[in-house]
């Protein structure tokens, strides 16, 4: 072999590396087979009896969204929950303010209590409270209830009944008035404007005689009922 020639054999074994000159291969070289048998197990081959990673990922998803749709409904259930809890809230609270009593006229003074005798009343003895102020004072429902009558009536002059809905058919006399607003039938609740105060039928001065019968029965004392729902007289 001459020099020229002994040189490009070198060159060329230095350049191919894994492939030695004289016909020997390189012992770390990986056969066909075998490559294909590593790839196998990283895509899961059937032959390997493993499962695809396309058959993981919808497993993975399907197992995420139920469990996000059972966080859904316990939260639903939470919500809804309070939502009850509030309305029953609302709802006694209107029934505590369908129930509160006010005071039925402003800026009066009380010039008559009840049972107090005099030969003013026919009956020998006060029936209510008398709340003078000026003529045409707004007299408003002291609590709501249905008006039972509403007109003049001797004594009492213009008089407005109203039965109270609580349940227990208390009767509220308002009298004296100089107009009334109202008429038998209709609802009201407290705060309602209902008429005016005068000094039609038996007095002395305008006023709002004002009483308080339990049942639709005899009066009791005004100021011990309005009392019993928090209000002073």
């Amino acid at each position: 072999m001459t020099p020229a020639i002994a040189g490009l054999v070198a060159v060329a074994s230095a350049g191919v590396g894994t492939v030695a000159a004289g016909g020997l291969t390189d012992q770390g070289a990986l056969s066909a087979s075998q490559y294909q048998s590593i790839s196998q197990s990283y895509i899961g081959g059937a032959d390997l009896g493993g499962t695809n990673g396309t058959d993981i990922s919808r497993n993975f998803d399907r197992q995420r969204y139920e469990e996000q749709r059972s966080d859904q409904q316990a939260q639903l259930a939470i919500i809804a929950e309070q939502r009850d809890a509030v309305e029953r809230t609302v709802e006694s609270y209107s029934e505590q303010i369908a129930n509160q009593w006010v005071v039925p006229v402003a800026g009066y003074r009380l010039t008559a209590r009840f049972g107090q005798s005099s030969g003013l009343w026919s009956s020998g003895s006060h029936t209510g409270l008398d709340l003078a102020g000026p003529s045409g004072s707004t007299i408003i429902a002291a609590a709501s209830g249905t008006v039972k009558s509403a007109g003049y009536e001797g004594a009492y002059g213009n008089k407005t009944v109203i039965v109270l809905d609580d349940g227990t058919e208390t009767e509220m006399w308002y009298a004296h008035q100089s107009r009334i607003t109202v008429e038998a039938g209709q609802t009201v609740r407290a705060g309602d404007v209902i008429g005016y105060t005068g000094s039609t039928g038996n007095v002395t001065g305008p006023h709002l005689h004002l009483e308080v019968r339990p049942g639709g029965g005899d009066p009791i004392d005004p100021m011990t009922a309005f009392a019993e729902h928090s209000v002073t007289l």
